[in-house]
C-alpha cells in the first residue's frame, strides 16, 4: 500500500521532499538524504484524485464514459493522434520519459551508494514500483513503447544518437512492469512498523495489488482482439486470465492481515493512517503554507454555493442515477419487492446510491449541517440555485468532508485511494468468473454489496442472480465495479481495456434531467424565499415537479472508434525519434497486441 506519512502537525512525511533534488552520488551514502530524494519520487509519479497523472493529456476521465459529462473529441469520433501527447519528447521532469529518467537515475544512484544492502532493495523496491507504475500509464494508452532502464545522457550528439530507440513489444514492457513489482513484493514489508511515520509508503501488498491489476488489464480483450469485443463471447487468452488470478490470489494473501474492507462506504475517505482500505494511496494535507498539498478534487466537486467557488465538476448523468441497484440489489425494473419509477428514482435504491449521488431534494450532510437540503430545479424557467445551475441536475457528493468549512474547502487533505481493497476483491472476482471458478467471484461479489448495506435477502445472494457464468458472470463484476467505483476514475478504464464503448455508449446520447415546478405548487416552493421547502420529504414535493430530460450530447450522437483503444503517438514525438513506429489504425504499422 501507498503510505502517506503524519504527525501532530499535520504534515505528512511524503510531503518532505527535496526540491532541489541534485544527482550527487553523496546523497546515497545517507539514509536521511535518499529518503528525502525518493519522497520526490512519490511527489512526482503518484495521481491525483480520479487516478489522474500530472503528465496526462487526458480530462478527468469522469466526463469519458456514461456516469459523467464533457463534450470532447473522442465521443465525437475526432480525436488526432496528436490530441494524446502522454509520451512526450522533451528532456522533462513533466512528461512520462522525464519522470522515469529521474527514477532509473535514481536507482543508479542508489546501488553506487554505501547504504546497507537491506536499506538499498527497500528503497530500489519502492523506485521499481513507481517505474512500474509510469510504463503501465503509457502501455493502457499506446501499447509497447520504448523501455529504458536506465538514465540516458540528456545533452550531445551522442546521446541523441543513443535515445533513437524503437518501441518494445507490448509482451515485452508488461514483462518489465511485473519484473519491476515483483521486486517490490520482494523486498517490501508487509506494513510498515511506523503508522504515522511511514502511512502512505509502498508494501509488498500494495505491489502485489498493482501487479493484479496489470494482469487484469493485460488479459482484457483491449490487449487481445483488433476488432470490437461481443461481451457475449469476449476475446480470451485463458493463460493470461490464469496469471491474472494467482495475482489477485496473491495480493489478498499479502494484505489480509493487514487490510479489509472498511465499515463504511460513505466515510472511509476521511480515514487515513490505518484506513484498512487504503491498499495504495496519494496522500494530501490541508496546510495553507509553502509546503501545501491540497487536493483540490472536494472543491471542485461541491457546487459553488457550498463551498469557496467551488466549480461542481463531477456531475452525474441521468444513465448513472438510473444504473443503482434497488435496496435489494436488483437491477431497477427487475425488482419484485421495490417498485422503480423514473419520478421517484430516489426511492429504495442501493444504500451507495445515496451516499454518492446529490440530488434535487436531497438532504446532504455538508458544510456541517446534518439536514442541509439540496434543491437543484426551476421555477418559472429560472433555477433556484444560487449561482449556476448543474447542467445535468445532480452533483457527486462521494468523499466531499461534510464537516470541512467553506472557507477550509479549497485546502481539503483528503488523501486519494488509487487502489482501495474493494478493488482487490473485485479484481479476483473478475479474474475468478473468467477462469471457471465461479463461487469464488460470488464470494467476493457478497462481499461488496454486503459491506454497501444491501439487503441479504432469502438466499443470501445479495440480489445477484443464480447459475451466472462465463462472459454473463462477467458482466455482474463489471457492472458492480461500475457502482463500488463511481466518479473514482475508474469506469472509463474499464470500458476500454473490456473494448465495450461500442455495446454499451456508441450511437447514444448522455442525458440529464431538469426538475420543473409546476403550477399549484405550495408556497414554500413557488416563492422567494421558498422557507418552506425544507420541511417537505422528497415524496411530498414531487407531486409537484415536472422531470424533463436534457440532452447533454448536443448535435452529435457517442462516436468511440475502434483505433481509440490504443491511441496514436503524436507526430512530435516521430520526428522527434523518427525509429518510433505508428500504431496501426493511425497509419503505421506497430501491432500493440504483440
Amino acid at each position: 500500500m501507498l503510505v502517506a506519512i503524519g504527525s501532530g502537525s499535520c504534515k505528512k512525511v511524503l510531503d518532505n521532499v527535496d526540491k532541489n533534488y541534485a544527482v550527487d552520488n553523496q546523497i546515497f551514502n545517507d539514509s536521511t538524504l535518499a529518503v528525502l530524494n525518493l519522497n520526490y519520487l512519490y511527489d512526482q509519479n503518484m495521481p491525483s484524485w480520479a487516478g489522474v497523472s500530472s503528465v496526462s493529456a487526458l480530462p478527468n476521465p469522469t466526463g469519458l464514459s456514461d456516469e459523467g459529462y464533457n463534450d470532447n473529441k473522442f465521443f465525437r469520433g475526432t480525436l488526432s493522434n496528436n490530441d494524446v501527447g502522454d509520451i512526450g519528447t522533451a528532456v522533462s521532469i513533466s512528461n512520462n520519459y522525464g519522470k522515469i529518467r529521474l527514477i532509473n537515475t535514481f536507482i543508479r544512484d542508489l546501488n553506487n551508494g554505501t547504504l546497507p544492502i537491506g536499506a538499498k532493495r527497500r528503497l530500489a523496491a519502492q523506485a521499481l514500483f513507481l517505474r512500474a507504475f509510469r510504463y503501465f500509464d503509457l502501455i493502457r494508452l499506446y501499447g509497447g513503447v520504448p523501455l529504458v532502464l536506465t538514465p540516458m545522457e540528456a545533452v550531445g550528439t551522442e546521446a541523441k544518437d543513443a535515445a533513437l530507440i524503437p518501441r518494445n513489444k507490448t509482451s515485452d514492457c508488461v514483462k518489465q512492469i511485473v519484473n519491476d513489482l515483483d521486486s517490490g513484493i520482494k523486498y517490501l514489508p508487509k506494513k510498515w512498523l511506523s503508522s504515522s511515520q511511514d502511512w502512505g509508503r509502498i508494501t509488498a501488498g500494495a505491489a502485489a495489488a498493482f501487479k493484479a491489476r496489470v494482469l487484469l488489464t493485460w488479459a482484457s480483450p483491449q490487449f487481445v482482439t483488433d476488432g470490437p469485443s461481443d461481451p457475449a463471447n469476449p476475446a480470451s487468452i485463458p493463460e493470461r486470465w490464469e496469471a491474472a488470478y494467482q495475482a489477485s490470489i496473491a495480493a489478498v494473501d499479502l494484505l489480509s492481515s493487514n487490510w479489509r474492507l472498511n465499515d463504511s462506504y460513505e466515510n472511509m475517505w476521511f480515514t487515513e493512517v490505518n484506513n484498512p482500505e487504503a491498499v495504495l494511496v496519494t496522500g494530501y494535507n490541508n496546510l495553507t503554507t509553502s509546503t501545501s498539498k491540497n487536493n483540490g478534487y472536494d472543491n471542485s466537486a461541491r457546487p459553488s454555493y457550498l463551498g469557496n467557488n467551488g466549480g461542481g465538476s463531477y456531475q452525474p448523468t441521468w444513465e448513472m442515477v438510473k444504473a443503482y441497484p434497488m435496496l435489494d440489489g436488483k437491477a431497477p425494473g427487475k425488482s419484485v419487492k421495490y417498485a422503480y419509477s423514473d419520478q421517484n428514482f430516489y426511492k429504495n435504491r442501493d444504500p451507495r446510491f445515496d451516499k454518492t449521488i446529490a440530488y434535487n431534494g436531497a438532504t446532504w450532510f455538508i458544510n456541517n449541517n446534518q439536514n442541509y437540503r439540496l434543491w437543484t430545479y426551476f421555477s418559472n424557467s429560472k433555477t433556484v440555485e444560487p449561482g449556476t445551475a448543474s447542467t445535468t441536475g445532480f452533483y457527486c457528493r462521494k468523499a466531499i468532508d461534510p464537516t470541512a468549512s467553506p472557507s477550509n474547502v479549497p485546502f481539503s487533505g483528503t488523501d486519494w485511494m488509487e487502489i482501495r481493497y474493494a478493488e482487490v476483491l473485485l479484481n479476483l472476482a473478475e479474474s475468478a468468473a473468467a477462469t471457471g471458478r465461479d463461487r469464488e467471484a460470488y464470494d467476493n461479489l457478497v462481499l461488496i454489496r454486503k459491506r454497501a448495506g444491501i439487503e441479504a435477502g432469502a438466499d443470501n445472494m445479495y440480489g445477484l442472480d443464480n447459475g451466472l457464468t462465463g462472459a454473463a458472470l462477467i458482466n455482474a463484476v463489471m457492472y458492480e465495479r461500475q457502482i463500488e467505483f463511481a466518479f473514482e476514475g475508474k469506469r472509463f478504464w474499464d470500458l476500454r481495456r473490456r473494448k465495450l464503448f461500442s455495446t454499451i455508449l456508441n450511437g447514444k446520447v448522455r442525458t440529464g434531467r431538469q426538475f420543473n415546478l409546476l403550477n399549484g405548487a405550495p408556497a414554500g416552493l413557488s416563492t422567494s424565499p421558498f422557507s418552506g421547502r425544507d420541511g417537505l420529504s422528497p415524496d411530498q414535493a414531487y407531486v409537484y415537479f415536472d422531470i424533463v430530460e436534457k440532452t447533454l450530447d448536443n448535435g452529435y450522437t457517442i462516436n468511440w472508434k475502434n483505433e481509440y483503444y490504443f491511441f496514436g503517438i503524436p507526430t512530435s514525438s516521430i520526428t522527434n525519434n523518427p525509429k518510433i513506429e505508428q500504431n496501426k489504425g493511425w497509419g503505421g504499422t506497430f501491432d500493440p497486441l504483440q
